[in-house]
């Protein structure tokens, strides 16, 4: 079920302009969800603003947004100075940059939203961004303010839409130089690496949703259920714990991939 968009402006490419909406591209509407709630009272608690020294109620007007210099030495902003520094318009995504499709590393994917057009008069321009940036394989960068926060965003050719995909910002990415730099590049055992790949080739099968079904959540919902019904809720079986391998234990990787590969794959095939 389409959602009422979150978002309306206008798509421009130099001159070319359309009138679109946006609208998330994913939901946690249906995760389960709770409240704070006093015991004694069953009635709802509620989060309030208090004075970090006096511990009194801090009235929405006497709220202000403050920098950080020091131990209690603040830079305070007020929404005219951060008005001062957003994007000239909020309205508009202007593309002014594009890119191959497969250059932007997967770490800068934030979030990602349907762009689509607002009305039929727009839909050929619309359409026309959409075919020349798949026929170029490259995607468009753009600035958009979206939560009073302006983003780096990316627009990207979808089959019959484009989706806009949030871009965290550079200094948002950590290097991954500096985790993954003391790991070996040697080349592997070829035999070991063989019997890996044979592994793999057992496990692969078609993608599909169920992939990344949320079983807790399942759970959660069944126990609330049988919680609403009074009662007892069940109990969850206790796992006997692994005795803690001695540190001096080597693990035969040959061993393991040759049990691996003798027994049935926990996937669920090949593709079919």
């Amino acid at each position: 079920m389409a959602v009422r968009p979150y978002w309306r402006g206008y798509l421009k490419l130099s001159l070319v302009t359309c009138a679109v909406t946006l609208a998330p591209a994913t939901s946690d509407g249906e995760r389960v969800r709770f409240h704070t709630l006093n015991r004694k009272t069953n009635d709802r608690i509620r989060t309030r603003y208090v004075d970090a020294v006096s511990g009194k109620m801090v009235d929405d007007d006497d709220q202000a947004r403050g920098y950080p210099k020091g131990e209690g030495d603040y830079v305070i902003l007020e929404e005219e100075d951060l008005e001062a520094v957003q994007l000239e318009s909020t309205r508009t995504i202007d593309i002014g940059e594009f890119v191959e499709a497969d250059t932007i590393e997967w770490v800068y994917f934030d979030s990602p939203y349907f762009i689509l057009p607002a009305d039929d008069v727009g839909e050929e321009a619309y359409v026309v961004i959409r075919e020349a940036m798949a026929q170029n394989n490259v995607v468009g960068i753009s600035r958009l303010v979206l939560g009073n926060r302006e983003r780096a965003v990316m627009l990207q050719p979808w089959g019959k839409g484009i989706i806009l995909w949030t871009l965290r910002f550079g200094d948002e990415v950590r290097d991954d130089d500096d985790y993954f730099d003391k790991v070996s590049k040697d080349k592997t055992d070829g035999k070991l690496q063989s019997m890996v790949e044979k592994l793999i080739e057992q496990r692969t099968t078609s993608w599909s949703e169920s992939m990344v079904k949320d079983e807790v959540q399942e759970k959660l919902l069944k126990l609330i259920k049988s919680k609403d019904k009074k009662k007892t809720a069940p109990k969850r079986k206790q796992e006997p714990e692994d005795e803690a391998s001695p540190a001096t234990n080597v693990i035969d990787l040959m061993a393991a991939l040759k049990k691996s590969l003798e027994g049935k794959p926990s996937g669920k095939g090949k593709s079919r």
